[in-house]
């Protein structure tokens, strides 16, 4: 079983697994942009060729099998075993479908915050100009974000829509069970994307007291599971809705009904909210992936504890730089332990210092005025303290 001494090594246990991405002899430091794909990811994308050029057509009800595995996978993720899911190839597919069920027109008022990734800021400024009502509460403080935003619910708001870990900063938002309690007690539909949560902070959404949430996530960042590999899940009372935005795969499981022309058939379970012909091959990527993660007992509280050291390691190496906090600094105030899965530092100019590290061979992200060190399982300690030492340099110059 691979432990925590395993990874910090800087013959890191992991690395091989990963020799594709020559995440050895690189540092990635772009983690919470895209993480490195095992090597057993080709396996999968091999292995949906055959299928497809064995049986032509007839691969569908393997590629439907890989679907149903995948979302199992997710369904142990989020500690949910009798959740519904609906796949996506990307969280706009899944958001708009969701959007589509609610009943705009009577309910035209939607609450946000305005640190929501650009999924949600781009539909929901759309939307806004078609005379929908979009509220955006202010992160900052974010101790009290989630009851700021429940106090901005009110009889005529169709949905709340907000994240678990806010993507520019890395912090962590507390207080979702009582913004949760608020929704339901008005029949409110709240949408909790943890797509910065999943891979780095355990998301058990019972226990988190998510229970009537829809949560909405993927696999492109920490869970290493690439491209098209995104779901919405749903809570049970979604059986009622009936989403505008719907393709052919949604009426599957009723297609054996008696036909109404005059009426929309869906499906039940997760495939209600589900869209049309797709690209298998994500999915026997991303199971592949899901077996390799249990394999190596990647586990999310395993992978807390690696993220964790990883990002305290990283803010260590930064505190000891000493840098000019007019050219780039990192908010001290927050516990680490209210860190999502990287460290990100306000700078001047974000940009500018992530193309500097990027010509010393350290690739990083950055959004707005943050630059954003995204740590890996993958990588040493070594590897970390070499990439951060690398902004010092650069940051001088």
């Amino acid at each position: 079983m691979t432990t925590l001494d395993d990874l910090r090594a800087d013959d890191n246990t992991l690395a091989a697994h990963y020799s594709r991405f020559a995440v050895a002899d690189r540092l990635l430091l772009s983690g919470h942009s895209h993480q490195a794909w095992p090597d057993v990811a080709e396996q999968g994308l091999l292995e949906s060729f055959a299928d497809a050029a064995r049986d032509v057509d007839g691969k569908w009800d393997r590629a439907f099998a890989k679907a149903d595995e995948l979302r199992a996978g997710f369904r142990l993720l989020l500690g949910d075993p009798h959740g519904e899911y609906a796949l996506g190839a990307s969280t706009h597919d899944l958001v708009l479908r969701f959007l589509s069920a609610m009943e705009l027109p009577r309910r035209p008022r939607i609450v946000t915050t305005d640190g929501e990734f650009h999924t949600l800021r781009r539909q929901l400024a759309r939307l806004e100009e078609e005379g929908v009502e979009v509220v955006r509460v202010p992160l900052d403080p974010v101790t009290t974000l989630a009851e700021r935003v429940a106090g901005e619910v009110t009889d005529d708001t169709a949905a709340v829509l907000v994240s678990a870990v806010l993507f520019e900063t890395s912090r962590l938002v507390p207080g979702l069970a009582h913004l949760a309690d608020s929704c339901r007690a008005r029949s409110i539909e709240l949408v909790v994307d943890a797509y910065h949560a999943l891979g780095v902070v355990p998301f058990p959404l019972h226990d988190l007291g998510l229970t009537n949430a829809w949560v909405l996530g993927g696999g492109y960042k920490y869970l290493q599971l690439g491209e098209g590999n995104c779901f919405l899940r749903l809570p049970a009372h979604a059986q009622e809705l009936r989403p505008v935005i719907t393709g052919w795969y949604a009426e599957f499981g009723a297609l054996a009904d008696e036909r109404n022309p005059g009426a929309v058939r869906y499906a039940t379970g997760g495939d209600r909210f589900a869209g049309a012909t797709y690209d298998p091959a994500a999915h026997y990527r991303g199971v592949r992936v899901q077996r390799f993660f249990a394999e190596q007992g990647l586990t999310p509280e395993f992978l807390r504890e690696v993220s964790q050291h990883q990002v305290g390691l990283l803010a260590s190496v930064f505190d000891k730089l000493s840098l000019p906090e007019d050219v780039v600094s990192r908010d001290r105030s927050v516990p680490l332990d209210r860190l999502g899965g990287f460290l990100s530092l306000r700078c001047a100019d974000a940009g500018a210092l992530q193309a500097a590290l990027a010509a010393e061979g350290v690739r990083t992200d950055s959004r707005g005025p943050y630059l954003r060190f995204g740590p890996a399982p993958y990588l040493s300690d070594t590897q970390l303290e070499t990439a951060m030492n690398t902004l010092g340099t650069v940051a001088r110059s």
